[in-house]
């Protein structure tokens, strides 16, 4: 299974926002940080933004911060905003044109399945926290430290 560039950078954009969760992030901070349009990246705020995976604000002042705590967000949660399908074969199409006769009592079908489940679940043990953690110079490799101070963000509950 392949992650689609939206919720790589959905990922990445919630990893931007815990790793600046003091203040609040501006979309072009975060598009130059990772050397990304602005115009994705605001595409892909809306569904994050409709989850509760981030709350918007906006104004002169305004930006981006994460919807509720980082340990709070699971991977889990950022897929199934994410990507439009979870289709790993034809059979997981709903789109009731499969000519297979083992569509029913497929071995296939049930072992796809099962691995499309422990995959979820693995996703759903990791955090947005977890991922931040795990990289303690995250913020200077994100270009976080050069920041000046700005209105702080509240914190996310």
């Amino acid at each position: 299974m392949r992650l689609t560039k939206q919720t790589n950078y959905a990922v990445r954009m919630l990893m931007y926002c815990a790793a600046n969760h003091t203040q609040l992030s501006r979309i072009p901070e975060i598009a130059k940080a990772y050397g990304v349009s602005e115009l994705f990246l605001f595409k892909i705020l809306q569904p994050l933004n409709k989850a509760g995976l981030v709350e918007t604000v906006r104004g002169r002042n305004g930006g981006v911060r994460l919807g509720r705590a980082a340990d709070k967000i699971t991977l889990f949660d950022v897929v199934k905003v994410t990507e439009d399908s979870f289709a790993m074969a034809e059979c997981f199409e709903d789109d009731g044109e499969i000519d297979c006769p083992l569509v029913d009592s497929c071995g296939l079908n049930s072992a796809l399945r099962k691995a499309l489940n422990a995959f979820f679940e693995v996703l759903a043990e990791y955090t947005i926290d977890d991922l931040v953690k795990a990289r303690p110079s995250i913020n200077m490799l994100l270009g976080l430290d050069d920041l000046a101070p700005r209105k702080a963000a509240a914190p996310a509950a």
